[in-house]
Formats: C-alpha cells, structure tokens, sequence
C-alpha cells in the first residue's frame, strides 16, 4: 500500500497526510510552498491597510483599549485627536486635551514634545492615551519621564507601539526612530515607573505580522488567526504603566 502511494500521490499530499495521521502541523517540503498573492517585493497597500479596511496593529489597539477601558476617565490627553478618548472613555471622561507635536492642528488643545513639554504642568491628567507615539521621539526617555510628571498620582499610562512593522510614508515618516520589543518596553517603564506598576503585552504572530508588512486588512483574516500570540512575533507592544498614589 505504501508503496503504490508513494507512485500515485504527490510527496506534498504524502507529507501533508503522514502530518494529519501523526497528529503533528503539516509543513510544506521546500520547493512546495506557494506564494501566490504574496511572491511580490512591493506590498499590497504601502499604507498599513487603511485602503483595505482596519490595520491590522489597529485591531490589537482597540483590542487593548477595550480591555483598559476603565481607566479611560477623568481628565484624560491623547495625541493628535481624541477619538479612542470617547469611543473608550465614554461619559466617564470629564475632560478631553489632545496634544500635538506642532502648530496647525485644529483638535490640539497644547502644542508641544512629550520630550520636552515644560508648558504641561505637573499631575494633570487622570490618563494618557498614547497610542503609536513614542517611537516618534528619540529621547524615548525623557518622553517616559514626562509621562509619569504630568500623571497625577494614580493615574494610568495606555500605551501602544510598534514591534514588527512597516515605516510609515506619511508625514511622520522623518520622525519614525524605533520599533520595540516586550523587553525593551519594559526596561524603558521600569527606570521611572515602580514594576508593580508596569504590565507589558505583545500582540501578534507570523501570519499577522506577514500581513501587517503586506498591508493586509483586519477584515481579511480570521478572529482566531489575529488573536493567536506568539513571543517571536510581536506585531503590537502595550504598556500599563500606573503612577504611584504617593510620590516615590
């Protein structure tokens, strides 16, 4: 019997059923792997997917937002705009400002760099929504101590940034310096927040980070596939970071 499936079957439809009866993941021999849509050295969309429909770094944004909701509230800052500050925050926000890095946006409410924003006083805010941010500034230090200054004691930090992941061809694209890891997030918390108070998460695997690079939509894979986490592929870096009730 083996014998005359080794003559009428192919070797990749042999591997694929030796993998199915062995109980083991089935892996294309080489020369067997294709590509189809994806054999291209230009990606599907150079804008992240948004021309497709949700990013796929979008979903795992929202994804953590959703589930820190509740410290969504209060007097609360977020960059650019502030649309996550009332789709999460809800009416438990009583104050809305949006920061921004230069003159001319017209949701901003105060204009400056979170590395150099002395005109943001002190214990100000209840939360900071700052998702995609700091791997615009370089001084990604001074940028955390900020954060913690300008918290009022018990405030919370929502942070987001990249791990695997395109650069931008927008504006920002001359600002872009870093792309993170879980270890290297939490290192950069750690020298100014207490740990006990910084939780650190990576979203992502191989097939969302191959379609994130690609520009491949949210919509287009399965729930399933998006959530699956592996450590080797951290498409999406968050950080909880909670500033300590009593001054350190």
């Amino acid at each position: 019997m083996n014998s005359i499936a080794r003559k009428i079957l192919p070797a990749a439809t042999r591997a694929r059923i030796k993998a199915k009866l062995g109980g083991t993941e089935y892996i294309p021999p080489q020369g067997v792997v294709k590509f189809g849509s994806l054999r291209r050295v230009t990606p599907i969309s150079r804008v992240f997917g948004y021309d497709r429909g949700l990013p796929i770094d979008r979903y795992y944004i929202e994804n953590f937002l959703a589930h820190q909701a509740q410290d969504i509230q209060g007097c609360v800052m977020e960059i650019g705009d502030n649309f996550y500050t009332h789709k999460f925050g809800e009416d438990r926000v009583t104050k809305s400002d949006v920061l921004h890095v230069v003159e001319g946006n017209p949701d901003a409410t105060i204009v400056g760099d979170l590395s150099n924003s002395d005109n943001i006083p002190s214990d100000s805010f209840d939360c900071l929504v700052l998702t995609q941010t700091l791997h615009l500034i370089y001084d990604m230090k001074d940028a955390v101590k900020t954060i913690y200054r300008i918290l009022k004691p018990g405030g919370v930090a929502l942070v987001t940034v990249p791990g695997i992941s395109q650069i931008a061809i927008d504006e920002w694209k001359d600002y872009w310096c870093w792309s993170l890891t879980t270890l290297s997030a939490q290192r950069l918390f750690v020298e100014v927040f207490p740990t006990k108070n910084v939780t650190v998460e990576h979203y992502g695997n191989v097939l969302a980070a191959t379609a994130f690079l690609q520009g491949i939509a949210t919509e287009e894979l399965e729930k399933q596939e998006l959530d699956y986490r592996d450590p080797s592929y951290q498409v999406l870096i968050t950080v909880r970071a909670v500033k300590p009730e009593e001054a350190l």
